[in-house]
């Protein structure tokens, strides 16, 4: 893993007690990774013989060719149109590397490989995210299997990009298990239906220039619920440059995305606390707060 990598995420993860389980949920997975992993990645198909095959992706902790001794939160990542998962691999392995596996799946009619793209099939992305889920549920239970035993099941967050961002928020909706404790929402928005059922936390991530999906649209998003929520504005930005390293806002966006699946899938307090600091920059970032997190 590169230097600067590695010292990100140990800034990150530095003066981290272990966690405190918030009352009613299950125990905290393990303690609170205090340093940065090494991450590994595979790749699985879930259901190859289907009508629609989902080719996956899945960073995970390391510990030399294995997964790390422990059980880790599972966060589900969902592409934009024209994307696949490893053009995300700048954050989805910044989050392994914090403790988390994290799987991506290709969408069949809209990944950049597709033979029958079709924008339109976005509205089946949420349930092929929980088919995704479902499949690692098994595989944590399947023994041989490298993931086995290393999956805390009840402990999943969602987040995407653009159409990515769509197909996380339409995995909120009612009757989605409680299993699904938090979703980021980057440079997308709301879909039919969602953000119903049990309670969650969100995170919106947009830029004020985004031609694509305007700010507006994710606002409106975030504006039509009431869970605990904060807002993550790039001014001056567009569709996901900030999702670069080295560009303005990145680091901003990969502190407050971590610290805030770490707060909702550790349990960890000073997790919760950094977030608002870790976003914010002046000139660089904007950010509105509604977590009701005490400081």
């Amino acid at each position: 893993m590169p230097r600067l990598l590695v010292a990100l995420l140990t800034a990150l993860l530095a003066g981290c007690g272990p966690a405190t389980a918030a009352t009613g949920l299950s125990p905290s997975p393990r303690p609170v990774p205090r340093e940065a992993y090494a991450v590994g990645v595979r790749t699985l198909t879930v259901e190859p013989g289907s009508a629609r095959p989902l080719p996956v992706t899945v960073w995970y902790p390391a510990a030399g060719r294995s997964v790390a001794p422990g059980r880790f939160p599972l966060v589900l990542y969902s592409h934009g149109l024209h994307s696949l998962p490893v053009l995300h691999a700048e954050v989805t392995s910044r989050w392994a590397a914090a403790g988390f596996v994290v799987a991506a799946p290709a969408y069949p009619h809209t990944n950049r490989r597709s033979a029958q793209f079709d924008r339109a099939d976005v509205r089946n992305q949420p349930a092929d995210a929980w088919r995704v889920i479902r499949h690692l549920i098994r595989l944590d239970g399947l023994r041989g299997d490298p993931l086995a035993g290393h999956l805390d099941t009840d402990r999943v967050a969602a987040a995407g990009h653009s159409a990515g961002g769509f197909t996380t928020a339409g995995m909120f909706t009612s009757g989605h298990p409680a299993r699904l404790r938090a979703g980021i929402v980057i440079a997308g928005g709301g879909m039919a239906g969602s953000f119903a059922g049990p309670p969650a936390t969100l995170l919106f991530v947009h830029g004020e220039a985004d031609r694509i999906v305007p700010w507006h649209v994710g606002r409106a998003g975030y504006d039509r619920t009431d869970w605990p929520r904060a807002f993550l504005t790039l001014p001056g930005q567009g569709h996901g440059e900030y999702l670069t390293p080295g560009r303005p806002g990145f680091e901003q966006v990969i502190a407050a995305t971590t610290d805030l699946l770490r707060w909702r899938l550790y349990d960890d307090p000073a997790a919760g606390r950094r977030i608002a600091t870790g976003a914010r920059l002046p000139g660089v970032t904007a950010f509105e707060d509604q977590l009701g997190i005490s400081r």
